[in-house]
């Protein structure tokens, strides 16, 4: 059987790889694509066909986060990926997620679109930019889930990036501290 190659996702600092299951088989040749769009962490969403510590050897960190396929995600899964999303891309900025499930075309492209709509992207822009690269993505429960999904963790990002340019300028003097508040670390 012919599968599609992987398809990179990149949308503002983030970057995916939306590919299908490997078996034991196939494990080399999909340990050198990852490799290749410089994948350092892969979330398998779907039941496992191949042994992940193959492929931690290669400095490729995998999760395990199975779920059924053409139904949405658990919120158990949703708040984790969106945690990893916002921890990895802040820690290590222009990484690329590898995400699959067993044909690429439900479950991954669900964690993908969820990160694209916390992102800021609209519903519908999220499942056109998906589908244009990734074509049969998403069944209908999937897309009755996403256009009901609102933002929940931008708003960590905003305050989280404001917090740190307020420190950033109260430390180059630009802002006034409160009277009776000293810098940490002085007197």
């Amino acid at each position: 059987m012919t599968r599609p190659a992987p398809e990179e996702i990149t949308y503002k600092s983030m970057r995916f790889l939306i590919t299908h299951n490997t078996t034991k088989a196939t494990l080399n040749k999909f340990t050198e694509e990852l490799k290749k769009y410089g994948v350092n962490t892969v979330v398998r969403v779907c039941e496992a066909t191949y042994d992940p510590t193959l492929v931690e050897k290669e400095d490729i960190h995998v999760f395990d986060w199975p779920s059924d396929g053409g139904a949405p995600p658990s919120n158990q899964i949703v708040d984790d990926w969106l945690n990893l999303v916002k921890i990895k891309f802040h820690e290590e900025p222009g990484c690329c997620i590898a995400v699959h499930c067993v044909a690429g075309l439900g479950r991954a492209p669900v964690l993908v679109a969820l990160a694209l709509i916390e992102g800021r992207m609209k519903y519908g822009d999220a499942v056109q930019f998906i589908r244009q690269k990734w074509c049969g993505a998403f069944s209908s429960k999937q897309l009755l889930h996403l256009e009901r999904c609102r933002p929940n963790v931008q708003l960590c990002f905003r305050l989280q990036r404001s917090q740190e340019q307020l420190l950033h300028a109260i430390k180059l003097g630009c802002l006034m501290r409160p009277p009776g508040c000293a810098a940490r670390g002085r007197t």
